[in-house]
């Protein structure tokens, strides 16, 4: 980390045992995810509820290269149960950050017009685009209305998505769409 950790108590007294505990879950974090700059942690007694006694919230401002996640886990009468919550949420961030700065993360185009070109009740079908192209799909990937009540000619949207085999069509549905062509 570029820039030395942050701890703050707040409305409690600073506990030796918790700032250890902070520090070997931020090492964790450093060793799944390298390229963190900061990070604060900001431990607080957040209220008092009648039955439970003392409720803590833990908040995590980690920056990374081009960005900041914010990790806020709300009460927990249970400290070290409100850090392993936050400490796992931001773990979780950090995949989808890494994820996305690799370029490994899905971008789902809008969504494709055709029509149901074959169709075979075994369950599976074919659509067909404007552009000729063909998707295959089955009876897993029909949203709306089920699979038996599809018909040859039957206009739908659906999203793309390759497959082992080529392109396939998921999240067919039937309905008003334009089908230009």
């Amino acid at each position: 980390m570029q820039r030395s950790l942050q701890i703050v108590f707040r409305d409690m007294p600073p506990s030796d045992a918790v700032d250890a505990h902070i520090r070997e879950k931020v090492e964790k974090l450093e060793s799944f995810y390298s390229h963190i700059i900061g990070c604060k942690a900001t431990v607080e007694i957040a209220g008092k509820h009648k039955h439970q006694g003392k409720l803590f919230n833990v908040r995590l401002d980690i920056t990374v290269p081009g960005s900041e996640l914010v990790v806020n886990r709300d009460m927990h009468e249970d400290l070290y149960v409100a850090l392993r919550d936050a400490f796992d949420a931001a773990k979780r961030q950090l995949e989808d950050y890494g994820r996305r700065q690799r370029g490994d993360t899905k971008i789902h185009e809008g969504e494709l017009h055709g029509h149901v070109a074959r169709i075979f009740r075994d369950g599976f079908g074919f659509i067909e685009t404007s552009d000729g192209r063909e998707f295959y799909f089955n009876r897993d990937n029909v949203a709306h209305p089920d699979f038996d009540k599809l018909e040859v000619g039957s206009e739908v949207q659906f999203l793309e998505e390759a497959a082992g085999e080529g392109l396939q069509a998921k999240r067919v549905s039937v309905g008003k769409h334009h089908y230009p062509g």
